[in-house]
């Protein structure tokens, strides 16, 4: 009994630190995973923007300002790094594309429109996917904090260099909810 609890205790000081430094690695792991599914449904965002620019430009010739500021945006955002440059531009790109579907109202044609329907429904999707990504990286980013952050595991993580991560956040109407736009038949969302 004597010489089993040295090496219980041999044992706990060896195996915590690694179990602990494991968990941390595993979180930041999931953390930089989830950040890669917002990155790609902000992407898919992206891509929808120039269609989406064309088809109302088309109707909408007089609102070049409004359309202007949606592209500036969107090249912006793709040069976006860093996660507080990144969700500022895109919290502007979401206004900007919230204003762009209300303006859609004043053009009864456009709303009938199938490429305009097409692409309202795409953003629709990419909207409630990148919600959904955000949550899952929020998630992590919570679960991660709490290693980092927590008794005993702080221990480790101020030692191996661990930090708390920023969670994500938009502002938006849109990214609260996906764009509603009312048809002459109902609502389309």
């Amino acid at each position: 009994m004597n010489t089993l609890l040295p090496l219980l205790v041999l044992l706990l000081l060896i195996g915590f630190p690694i179990w602990a430094f494991n968990r941390l690695v595993r979180g930041r792991n999931r953390v930089k995973e989830a950040w890669s599914g917002i990155d790609v449904q902000l992407k898919r965002r992206h891509d929808l923007i120039p269609n989406l620019v064309r088809t109302v430009e088309a109707y909408a010739a007089h609102e070049r300002n409004l359309l202007g500021e949606v592209t500036r945006l969107r090249a912006e955002s793709l040069t976006a790094s860093g996660m507080d440059s990144v969700q500022h531009v895109e919290n502007d790109l979401s206004h900007s594309l919230g204003a762009l579907l209300v303006l859609v109202e004043n053009y009864p044609d456009l709303k009938a429109d199938k490429n305009f329907l097409g692409l309202h429904k795409s953003l629709v999707e990419v909207e409630d996917h990148l919600q959904m990504a955000r949550r899952y990286y929020n998630g992590s980013v919570r679960d991660m904090n709490n290693l980092v952050e927590a008794f005993p595991t702080n221990v480790i993580a101020k030692m191996a260099g661990f930090r708390s991560k920023p969670y994500f956040e938009l502002d938006s109407a849109m990214e609260s909810r996906s764009p509603e736009i009312r048809f002459s038949g109902g609502t389309a969302s």
